[in-house]
């Protein structure tokens, strides 16, 4: 936004004109994605305009896709209107869930969950929905008039806003 020299923009609004423009790269990147098979993960503007996109895809994500989004996002825009920095990548591997299609992603795989209780659990993602997950996880019992314990397997349900996070397990076999 310019603003004429000597002059103080107020704050209601700048932050009118960045919800603005935060709608209008939002907009501009979901319509770009729409059929590609790529999903938005994430949307970040600092107050100093740097954008920050985070996207992924069932099958990966490819540092081409990036460059052709970030070429693509930077030509709707004016710069002439509102200097920015544009950066696009992938979600990290090893970062915080923050979409439903990264739950749907890793259904299959081993991800760590920590409650907001403060339980951290590992397990298999089994399922997920717009309101929870499950999570299949593997304990050892002891059988009512057994001398030995078993492993046995406990499907847990978790509504999202009973967790503070789920993230994908690296492990190297």
């Amino acid at each position: 936004m310019n603003m004429v020299e000597g002059t103080e923009v107020p704050f209601f609004v700048k932050l009118t004109f960045q919800m603005i423009f935060k709608e209008i790269v939002n907009q501009t990147i979901t319509d770009y994605l729409k059929d590609t098979g790529y999903y938005l993960v994430d949307l970040n503007i600092t107050n100093d305009n740097r954008i920050s996109v985070e996207i992924d895809a069932f099958e990966g994500v490819e540092i081409d896709f990036c460059a052709e989004l970030s070429r693509y996002v930077e030509s709707t825009l004016d710069r002439e209107v509102e200097d920015f920095e544009l950066q696009v990548g992938s979600a990290g591997l090893t970062e915080p869930f923050k979409v439903l299609k990264q739950y749907e992603k890793n259904i299959g795989n081993e991800v760590e969950v920590l409650t907001k209780a403060g339980k951290k659990l590992s397990g298999i993602l089994t399922e997920a929905n717009e309101t929870n997950f499950i999570l299949q996880i593997e304990k050892t019992e002891k059988p009512e008039g057994s001398k030995r314990k078993i492993t046995v397997q406990e499907d847990i349900t978790f509504n999202y806003s009973d967790i503070k996070y789920t993230k994908y397990i690296i492990r190297f076999k």
